[in-house]
């Protein structure tokens, strides 16, 4: 029996280490952000790459749907979808997510934002996937009558083992240590878009410990982040 793990997160919430976490399990394959080519096509973003993307990755929403509840290769226990809250627009069909285990995970905003900010000048709120988290796991949570995992970034990186175990638990499969360190370096599972945002990643072998005192942001960033900080506790009330 496979489990498929749906960890919805927005950008900047260290979702790539927590992919990189779980695909170096031997029972785990991984699929990094299935949604992103269909979302480029649907909005006609120029996001960087996007011609790579769009050449590489299914843009047709229906066939990505089936990939995520197909077949898995032998052996596999753990099938572990990374998405961004984001690439689930609101007219797409969400009744798949009935047949995976969702799981959410959230930054401080504060730090999220200044991260986001590097890369995305002026980001907007919706560029945070922070509403749009917020609305899925609202939506999870009323539909099953279950408070779906939610895991705070800050909490995995002071307590790697702690959390993650937690969060194995809680969708039904044990902890492997595994899951604490990996080799350096890109991945055949990375995206089309790993050149433009997996430098730090790429040259990570485990989780950090998080960074100490208060992280700054520029002036007119502020609102956004007041902003995004009551989305923000609405989920963290939850968190593991």
């Amino acid at each position: 029996m496979c489990v498929r793990v749906a960890m919805w997160s927005g950008p900047r919430n260290i979702s790539t280490a927590m992919m990189r976490s779980w695909e170096n399990r031997p029972d785990t394959v991984v699929i990094d952000e299935p949604f992103y080519a269909h979302y480029l096509v649907r909005t006609g973003l120029p996001h960087p790459g996007r011609d790579e993307i769009l050449a590489v990755h299914d843009a047709d929403c229906d066939r990505v749907v089936d990939s995520l509840l197909g077949p898995v290769p032998p052996g596999v226990r753990v099938f572990y979808q990374k998405h961004m809250t984001h690439h689930l627009l609101p007219d797409m069909d969400r009744t798949w997510m009935e047949s995976v285990v969702n799981c959410f995970l959230i930054r401080d905003p504060r730090s999220m934002v200044a991260s986001l900010h590097a890369r995305t000048p002026n980001p907007s709120i919706e560029d945070t996937g922070l509403p749009q988290q917020r609305a899925i796991f609202d939506e999870v949570h009323e539909r099953t009558g279950v408070v779906p995992p939610v895991l705070d970034a800050s909490d995995v990186l002071s307590d790697p083992r702690g959390v993650l175990g937690r969060c194995c638990e809680a969708v039904g499969v044990e902890f492997d240590e595994s899951m604490l360190s990996w080799s350096a370096g890109p991945r055949d599972s990375d995206g089309a878009w790993a050149p433009w945002w997996y430098d730090s990643v790429e040259a990570s072998t485990g989780f950090d410990a998080p960074r100490s005192g208060v992280v700054d942001v520029p002036g007119e960033l502020e609102s956004l982040v007041a902003a995004c900080q009551e989305q923000y506790e609405h989920l963290h009330r939850y968190r593991l």
